[in-house]
């Protein structure tokens, strides 16, 4: 007959390793999936990870959550198919390869052709792909890696240039020419979501200007110079002195209120006058500076008098002219150097007027346009001044991008302030802290330039993609809502273009002129126009010549690759013959992302029926970092262009910290290494930790102690409880062979543990189906620990080791067996190594359930008929008031096995035939003679209440202190009456609820309280000689057992103890002689005035020892 494994050690990464094994033997995953082929499909969309990157310890808690949802579903009877993916264009993977080759962007297609750069980013893209795999395989995360989808394929690039073409017939696609963000160290425009990624906007310290722009004589400017004979300077504030140089004009807002004073510039000790708004004039002026006429200044003296001359609206500067700041060049594209009015300007900060460089900001750029005003670039992509601006050319703008050799000791922007300042044209300069966007791949800042770039107009949907938004079941709520509802209420176009070399090139040719041009779809269209090129002189030979459409084999699709420098080459034919040319940039590599719901079956060219049924998702779980990446862009390519959601249910998981509460770096040394922490605590522990220590969207401090705890008090109570039930189960040669027994005829703890097991499978199934994985692992956890093991098992151990085998001690053994059995399904998702392991130990004896695995199981169904809530809050009373007592024994210094004569208990809200139906255990658990119970009107206890000021705030304010003394003033009786009805009315008409007070009670002679919950016990801490006695022997049944345990004795086994006669023990064990025999299995006990032999000393309690010889008995 087989019996239940056992276990000389717990080792929770043996068992991973065996199980990943056993599963790999036996094809459990493939199984799990193919078993549900006929079943109802829940769809999961992957979101692809970049292999040119070495997985993390984040990785690990994403990956958990995605596959404890699959696993979920899939024990719930749906066919979940996983199809992996790698994302493999894109700013990583050329910035890998630019490092590794020591080359920058300039070099490509000099130095190095754009295929050798290509072909090394085809390579390195996979870098790593190993180390993912192997993660994957090691943490449990079943998703198909033998085929997956990958970004670079020629299919997938082929059903992104679909969605292109259809997004160009709707004419949401254009080209345009904006200023927008642009990365020099990446060589490339940025997306707006890609400048909203976390930790893209950084506080930096930058040198300021408030630089003095020269007002020029006129007659449009006379009523200014007549009230003065200063020179007149407009003062503008920038935190940007680098764009100076290609400054255009000035604004100024219309109602805004300025000022005309008379001063000194501080540096030189000048006199001028300036212009400047009202409201701002402290920021530069002291008030009691202010004189009705000014006189000298010494230069470099921070005090600087002035006097107001004259005060008018900003309508009134309108149209002015002024001198340029600095002359490096003049704009030949419109006028210039003009004062402008200008509905975003201020008095927030700064001067109330804002200096204009329409080639490096929105507003300047729409404003300069509006005004026919030229622009200057004097700055060019790498972030250098061009030749024109003399004596910084050559200069980066930003220190940043310089290598760290060859960085200037003074940047660019203090360079330009001393020339102000050297000039007389530097009023103020300080340092500033502001925010500022950075690169999110190479961390280095930003700049805002003009750009000819693509657009997907995706303000056209602004409203539907909002309502669609609402459809969907965000976790957190308040990421749709915030985060990712705010984004879309200020959604701006998705600037598509990137200016790169390795990635999905944008398959639209255009004529030199820009007033033809086409969008190709598919590799079939692409051949025929290449024909009509051929036929139209435009080319020679068509590439795609061998293609055959409908030819979905890897070989058909080999022919010609649709990467750069292979698509340039290709010039196509517009009808009026033409030649067009490809536009060179590729696409954003979010939107290579956002496609692959289409693009991972090569929709629509094939499995067509098939994506029909797997869109949308059902679920999908990424990072909060793509809320505005990947989540955005999947929503903005299926609202568009399906009209529709691609996923149902989304989780955004929060970062996972150091233990500290920081950010996770190389840098920092706080790195995690995954595979480590996996080898060392296991999968399960790792998985188990990181679910239940905080909700998934919340950021996780990630602290190695954790998974020791969950280890330790999780799996290894899991582990004891299965260990106690194989052993005497095996004693008995219990196998689930015998009938089951009906529950209702049960012991009571039998059926409460499977009341409570009920409750916890139907808590469980809310929680995963709301996508609530704390809650369902912390109710598992509480149930294993606090319910099953250190109450169930622990009241019922003496059925299970004592007495003979018969209906009382199987129906424990099958209580316990489905506990664990159930467990151990509900609880795989999370914990998948460990409880497919406990559930081939119990199912391979008992063989209860015809499947290999736990894996290929279903969700146990809900026992509504086995749920006795009454019997559940009873239970529940019953270990309150163990643990009130046990407390008390604590704090009081008193061992449990220590007698002791009675306990208090007041009745409330009538428990007391609750407490009464489980008095026996409370008693035994406790260690306690008899329970008192006190009614209402019983005043043995005082009571003393005080305000929780942690509720009463919130809900109060600042009549918090007024109802706090009226709390203080509740008699006795106005306190059992809050403690009855769980609220009461105070005499100023305030209701307040029983979580809105602290009720403790006082201690009385003799007794020790504690109170709970509700609930009040007053334990007697008074000790006589025979509770005394009993205690003491109670002390050596507990060294005798202990001693069993230790030299390994069988649990059946008889002994024979032979005591030295002791005074200070004698009485005890004398009186207590059958229940030292019981406890002990002793067939016979002497006292003895020698022990022959060896023998052992216990020490008790208090110094006293008892000396024994401890002998099995022959027969036993």
């Amino acid at each position: 007959m087989k019996k239940f494994k056992k276990y000389s050690s717990f080792d929770l990464s043996k068992i991973n390793d065996r199980i990943l094994a056993y599963w790999e033997e036996n094809k459990i995953f493939e199984k799990s999936v193919n078993n549900r082929k006929n079943s109802l499909a829940y769809i999961f969309f992957e979101g692809p990870p970049s292999a040119n990157g070495q997985p993390g310890i984040h990785h690990v808690m994403a990956r958990t959550i995605k596959d404890l949802f699959c696993r979920y579903k899939t024990l719930q009877g749906y066919k979940v198919d996983r199809k992996a993916g790698w994302d493999t264009h894109g700013l990583p993977v050329e910035l890998g390869v630019e490092e590794m080759l020591n080359i920058t962007k300039e070099d490509i297609g000099k130095s190095i052709s754009i295929k050798e750069y290509n072909n090394a980013c085809r390579k390195n893209v996979m870098k790593y792909k190993d180390m993912w795999e192997k993660i994957t395989k090691e943490m449990g995360y079943w998703v198909n890696m033998k085929d997956p989808y990958v970004t670079y394929d020629n299919k997938y690039i082929e059903s992104v240039w679909w969605l292109l073409k259809k997004m160009h017939q709707k004419k949401v696609l254009y080209k345009g020419h904006t200023i927008q963000p642009f990365s020099p160290k990446a060589g490339t425009g940025l997306s707006t979501h890609e400048l909203n990624q976390p930790g893209c906007y950084k506080n930096v310290k930058d040198t300021t200007a408030v630089a003095q722009f020269k007002l020029l004589q006129n007659k449009d400017s006379r009523f200014l110079h007549k009230q003065t004979n200063l020179k007149i300077y407009f003062l503008a504030w920038t935190t940007t002195p680098w764009t100076l140089p290609s400054n255009t004009a000035l604004a100024v807002g219309e109602n805004i209120e300025y000022l005309l004073i008379e001063t000194f510039n501080k540096y030189t000790g000048e006199k001028i006058a300036v212009i400047l708004a009202k409201e701002l004039l402290t920021k530069f002026f002291s008030p009691e500076l202010e004189v009705s006429k000014i006189d000298k200044h010494i230069a470099g003296e921070k005090k600087i008098t002035y006097s107001i001359i004259s005060n008018f609206s900003g309508k009134a500067l309108n149209g002015l002219s002024y001198d340029q700041l600095l002359k490096y060049k003049q704009p030949t594209d419109g006028e210039a150097f003009k004062v402008l009015i200008g509905d975003f300007v201020t008095t927030e900060d700064g001067t109330g007027i804002v200096h204009i460089a329409p080639s490096f900001g929105s507003d300047d750029n729409r404003l300069a346009k509006q005004n026919n005003i030229g622009s200057l670039t004097l700055v060019d992509k790498q972030g250098r001044f061009t030749k024109d601006v003399t004596d910084f050319s050559g200069m980066y703008v930003k220190n940043e991008y310089y290598s760290s050799e060859s960085m200037p000791d003074l940047s660019a922007d203090i360079q330009i302030v001393i020339k102000l300042k050297q000039s007389g044209l530097c009023f103020h300069s300080e340092k500033y802290e502001h925010s500022y966007p950075h690169c999110w791949r190479t961390d280095k800042p930003i700049l805002y330039y003009p750009m000819d770039s693509w657009f997907v107009k995706t303000t056209e949907y602004k409203e539907k993609m909002i309502a669609l938004n609402n459809t969907i079941n965000w976790k957190p709520k308040s990421t749709g809502e915030g985060r990712f509802g705010n984004w879309l209420e200020n959604l701006v176009d998705w600037n598509l273009s990137r200016s790169r070399f390795w990635g999905i090139p944008i398959p639209i040719w255009r004529t030199a002129d820009g007033n033809n041009e086409i969008c190709i779809g598919s590799m079939e269209e692409l051949k025929e126009e290449i024909n009509k090129s051929i036929k139209a002189g435009n080319m020679s030979s068509n590439p795609l010549e061998k293609f055959e459409a409908n030819n979905f084999s890897d070989e058909n699709y080999s022919i010609f690759d649709l990467h750069r420098p292979f698509v340039d080459e290709i010039i196509l034919t517009a009808e009026n013959g033409e030649a067009m040319t490809r536009e060179l940039d590729l696409i954003d590599v979010w939107f290579d992302s956002g496609s692959m719901p289409y693009a991972q079956l090569h929709y629509p060219f094939e499995n067509k029926k098939e994506f029909e049924t797997n869109f949308p998702a059902d679920f999908i779980a990424e990072g909060v970092d793509q809320t505005r990446g990947w989540f955005f862009t999947l929503h903005a390519i299926s609202t568009i262009l399906f009209d529709n959601i691609s996923f149902k249910n989304v989780i955004s998981n929060g970062l996972v910290l150091d233990k500290d509460g920081n950010k996770m770096s190389k840098r920092l040394g706080n790195a995690v290494d995954p595979f480590k922490t996996l080898k060392k605590y296991s999968a399960d522990a790792t998985r188990w930790y990181m679910i239940t220590n905080s909700q998934p969207w919340e950021n996780l401090k990630f602290n190695e102690l954790g998974i020791q705890e969950v280890q330790r008090k999780f799996f290894g109570t899991i582990f004891n409880t299965y260990s106690f039930f194989s052993l005497y189960a095996n004693i008995d040669s219990f196998n689930f062979s015998e009938k089951y027994i009906p529950v209702q005829e049960r012991d009571e703890l039998d059926r409460w543990i499977l009341s409570e097991l009920n409750s916890l499978i139907k808590t469980v199934e809310t929680s995963l189906n709301k996508y609530e994985s704390n809650k369902a692992t912390r109710e598992i956890q509480n149930f294993v620990i606090n319910k099953l093991s250190n109450w169930y098992v622990r009241l019922s151990r003496r059925r299970f080791w004592k007495g003979n085998y018969n209906f009382e001690k199987i129906s424990a053994y099958q209580t316990l067996y489905e506990c664990l059995e159930k467990i151990a399904i509900i609880s795989s998702p999370i914990a998948p190594f460990f409880m497919d392991n406990l559930f081939q130990d119990l199912n391979n004896v008992a063989n209860k359930l015809k499947i290999t695995s736990v894996h290929l199981a279903n969700y146990p169904k809900i026992e509504e008929k086995n749920i006795d809530l009454l019997l559940e809050k009873k239970m529940q009373l019953a270990q309150n008031i163990t643990s009130l007592a046990l407390s008390i024994r604590k704090k009081e210094n008193i061992r449990v096995r220590q007698p002791l004569q009675k306990i208090l208990i007041p009745v409330v809200n009538n428990n007391k035939n609750l407490i009464k139906n489980v008095e026996t255990i409370i008693l035994n658990e406790i260690n306690v003679k008899e329970i008192e119970y006190l009614n209402k009107n019983n005043n043995v206890l005082k009571k003393e209440i005080k305000a929780n000021f942690k509720t009463l705030g919130p809900k109060f304010g600042k009549q918090m202190k007024e109802i706090a003394k009226k709390i203080h003033a509740l008699n006795d009786n106005e306190i059992k009456q809050l403690e009855a009805d769980n609220l009461i009315q105070l005499d100023n008409g305030t209701t307040i609820g029983i979580n809105d007070v602290i009720i403790n009670t006082k201690d009385i002679p003799g007794y020790s309280v504690a109170s709970n919950e509700g609930v009040t016990v007053a334990l007697d801490i008074h000790i006589n000689e025979n509770l005394k006695n009993e205690g003491l022997a109670r002390e050596f049944v507990n060294r005798i057992q202990n001693y069993r345990k230790d030299n390994s004795f069988e649990v059946t086994d008889k002994i024979t103890l032979s005591i030295l006669k002791d005074t200070k023990i004698m009485p005890s064990f004398q009186k207590n002689l059958n229940y030292i025999c019981d406890e002990t299995l002793a067939e016979a006990i002497n006292f003895t005035e020698n022990l022959d032999g060896t023998y052992t000393e216990f020490d008790l309690i208090n110094s006293i020892t008892a000396k024994v010889k401890i002998e099995k008995s022959k027969h036993g």
